[in-house]
């Protein structure tokens, strides 16, 4: 199955403070837009790899030049507008995987697990929602909330869609994530330091069990 990653890259940022492009403040050494097209490379389930931005994010875009993926400008909309329009621009007529650029702790096995579970599924669309007692534990703000069966989640910005339907309301599977690699999208400074130091610590765990 084709599967398409397309990185949304394209917002103002304002939660995150001052004019810097949120996707190229740098974590551990790299851009946060390197990050998840790393993690996109690495994926053994990805085709191609894109990244949506707008006028509002000119640095970002040639970071992501740079870094060999294809780019699509949208007019900056929003992010579902935005979508919608990379989508069709691209005619991207297969399982697309949407992921916000601001997720540092992704790596390529998490999201091949992830779209093994929309194989498993037989639902047009998935989404990865992270219960918000998992961002209270690692200190991270959980800005984008989700009611889903009566229960508040928080919106972990991955997300599969058909590209084929995308202006069409779509079934949708959904799963929760208590996992890193789904908590920690960061929406401020102190959300990045609490990313940076929960890396640095199963870092040290990791070291410390192999002596």
């Amino acid at each position: 199955m084709r599967v398409v990653a397309l990185i949304m890259a394209g917002g103002r940022s304002k939660r995150f403070g001052g004019n810097i492009e949120k996707p190229i403040v740098r974590f551990m050494g790299k851009p946060l837009i390197r990050r998840v097209i790393e993690a996109t490379k690495e994926s053994k389930r990805i085709t191609e790899t894109y990244v949506a931005v707008t006028s509002y994010s000119p640095k970002t875009a040639r970071e992501a030049a740079e870094a060999s993926v294809k780019i699509i400008e949208t007019k900056g909309q929003g992010y579902h507008a935005d979508l919608q329009q990379a989508v069709q621009e691209a005619n991207l007529t297969c399982p697309v995987l949407a992921i916000s650029s601001d997720l540092p702790l992704l790596n390529g096995e998490f999201l091949d697990e992830i779209i093994g579970k929309y194989e498993e599924s037989g639902k047009p669309a998935l989404t990865v929602l992270v219960p918000e007692e998992a961002f209270r534990k690692y200190g991270v703000s959980a800005v984008s909330p989700y009611e889903h069966e009566g229960k508040m989640y928080a919106v972990s910005g991955i997300n599969i869609l058909d590209g084929r339907q995308v202006l069409e309301e779509q079934e949708q599977e959904v799963i929760f994530s208590r996992r890193p690699e789904a908590v920690f999208n960061v929406n401020s400074s102190k959300d990045l330091e609490s990313a940076k130091n929960y890396l640095l610590r199963t870092r040290g765990d990791s070291k410390r069990n192999k002596d």
